[in-house]
C-alpha cells in the first residue's frame, strides 16, 4: 500500500497539535533496544569512554567514510578541540559565517583567535565562497564552513582556496550527518569534521555529545590526547587539554539510533518533497521560498527552513502558533550583531544576506515521523494565515512515484 497526500478537507482535524519536534514518537519505536543498550552499560559500570565509545567511534567513521572518529562531550567541544589540534590561537584568523549557531564563532574566540565573518549565499544559507576569497589575509589560518540546516556548503572553491593558501578547513557539520557534497560525506570534506549529538539533531543522544572525524593519524592522536587534559597516558600531561570525554551511556544510545539513521533521513527527505508538492498545489509558492535543491548535494533536512516574503514572517508565526502548529526561528540575530562580538566592530548592514535571512526565515516541522496528515495541517495553517485559497479541496493527489514511501 502506498502513502498519498490527503485532500485538505479530509485531513486530520485542524485542532490536532503539530509539534515542531517530537522525540517521543521516535523513542517509542526503539525503546526496547535503547533500554537494553543502557542496561548493558549499567551492568558493566563503565560509564566514561571504554569499549562502548570505541565501537561507536568506529561505526561513525565507517558511516562518514573517514579514517578515524574521536568522541567528545559536545559539538561545541568538537569545534574547539579541532582548532586546538591545529594550533590555532592568538593572532590567527578563522573565516566563518555570521548566520549559524553561537558555538561556531565562540569556539574560535575561545582559542584566542579572531572570527572573520563572511556573508552567506541567500539560496543555500551557507558561506559565499566569493566573500571568503575577499576576506583572506596573511593572518588567516583556517576556514570554518557551516553545513547549515543539513545542506553542505559549496566546498569545491573552498578546497581550492585552502590548497592555494595552505589553510585548514574545519567543517561545522553539527546539523549535517549523512549529508554529501559531490558524493562525499560531510565530515571528510575538509581537514577535520565536527558533529553534534544534541537530542534534536538527526542523530541525537539522550544529552550532549560530539564527534570529530579525521583522515590524519597525527591529528587523531593529538585530539584523543587533548580531550583528556592532554594526558598521553599514565598521568603524563604533554600539553594542556580540556575535559571532553563522551559518556558510554550516550554512545550506547547513539549506536542504537545510528542503525536507523539512513531510514530517518529518507523520511525527512520525503517530508521535504511533500512540502514542495503541497506548497505548489495550494498557491503558497507566491508567498514563501522553499529550501533550494542541488543534484550534487544530499540534503538531510536537520531543519526545514523557508523564507517568508513581503515582511509577513511574524504574521505567519503567530498564525501557526494560534493553530497549534510548531515552528521556530533559526537564528533571529546574526552573530556579527551579538553584544559579545562588539569588539570585532561589525555594523548592521555589513552582511545583508545574513541579516535578511534572520528577518525572513522560519523552520517548519520536518521530523521523520511527521507524516502526510500532519503536514496537511501545517500547510492548511499557512494558507489560512496568509489568506491563500486552498486548491483542489476535496480531491486526493499523490506525490510522484519516486517520492512515495511504502506504508
Amino acid at each position: 500500500m502506498s502513502e498519498s497526500i490527503l485532500p485538505l478537507s479530509a485531513a486530520t482535524p485542524a485542532t490536532t497539535p503539530v509539534p515542531m519536534i517530537d522525540l517521543v514518537e521516535q523513542y517509542e519505536s526503539i525503546a526496547d533496544d535503547v533500554r537494553q543498550a543502557v542496561d548493558h552499560v549499567f551492568s558493566t559500570q563503565h560509564f566514561v569512554m571504554g569499549d562502548e565509545v570505541a565501537e561507536f567511534e568506529r561505526e561513525v567513521a565507517h558511516y562518514c567514510d573517514s579514517r578515524d572518529a574521536i568522541g567528545c562531550a559536545s559539538g561545541s567541544d568538537a569545534l574547539l578541540l579541532s582548532l586546538m589540534a591545529l594550533n590555532i590561537g592568538p593572532g590567527d584568523e578563522v573565516i566563518t559565517s555570521p548566520y549559524t549557531f553561537f558555538a561556531t564563532a565562540s569556539s574560535i574566540t575561545r582559542t584566542g583567535a579572531t572570527p572573520v565573518f563572511v556573508d552567506i549565499d541567500p539560496s543555500t544559507f551557507n558561506l559565499d565562497p566569493v566573500g571568503v576569497e575577499a576576506a583572506l589575509s596573511p593572518r588567516t589560518r583556517a576556514i570554518m564552513p557551516v553545513h547549515l540546516f543539513g545542506r553542505c556548503a559549496d566546498m569545491e572553491p573552498l578546497w581550492r582556496m585552502a590548497v592555494r593558501h595552505n589553510l585548514a578547513i574545519v567543517e561545522d557539520a553539527a546539523q549535517a550527518i549523512g549529508a554529501t557534497f559531490d558524493g562525499r560525506h560531510a565530515g571528510v570534506l575538509g581537514t577535520l569534521g565536527c558533529f553534534s549529538f544534541f537530542p534534536t539533531k538527526n542523530l541525537g543522544g539522550a544529552g550532549d555529545g560530539g564527534m570529530i572525524t579525521s583522515d590524519d593519524a597525527d591529528l587523531t592522536t593529538r585530539l584523543r590526547r587533548l580531550r583528556v587534559h592532554g594526558d598521553a597516558g599514565r598521568y603524563q600531561h604533554v600539553e594542556v587539554g580540556i575535559n571532553s570525554r563522551l559518556d558510554a551511556l550516550q554512545a550506547a544510545v547513539l549506536r542504537v539510533k545510528l542503525r536507523h539513521l539512513t531510514t530517518w533521513t529518507q523520511q525527512r527527505q520525503e517530508n521535504a518533497a511533500r512540502y514542495e508538492h503541497l506548497v505548489e498545489e495550494h498557491g503558497l509558492s507566491d508567498y514563501i521560498d522553499l529550501p533550494s535543491a542541488d543534484p550534487g548535494c544530499n540534503h538531510v533536512y536537520n531543519q526545514y527552513v523557508v523564507r517568508v516574503r513581503e515582511g509577513r514572517r511574524d504574521e505567519l508565526i503567530d498564525g501557526l502558533r494560534a493553530r497549534q502548529v510548531g515552528c521556530a526561528i533559526y537564528y533571529p540575530q546574526p552573530l556579527h550583531l551579538q553584544d559579545c562580538f562588539a569588539s570585532l566592530r561589525y555594523q548592521e548592514g555589513d552582511f545583508p544576506e545574513a541579516e535578511r535571512a534572520s528577518a525572513e526565515t522560519i523552520a517548519l516541522p520536518i521530523y521523520p515521523e511527521l507524516g502526510a496528515a500532519r503536514q496537511e495541517l501545517v500547510v492548511r495553517a499557512m494558507c489560512e494565515t496568509l489568506g491563500v485559497g486552498m486548491a483542489h479541496r476535496g480531491r486526493t493527489f499523490s506525490l510522484p512515484q519516486s517520492n512515495k514511501r511504502a506504508a
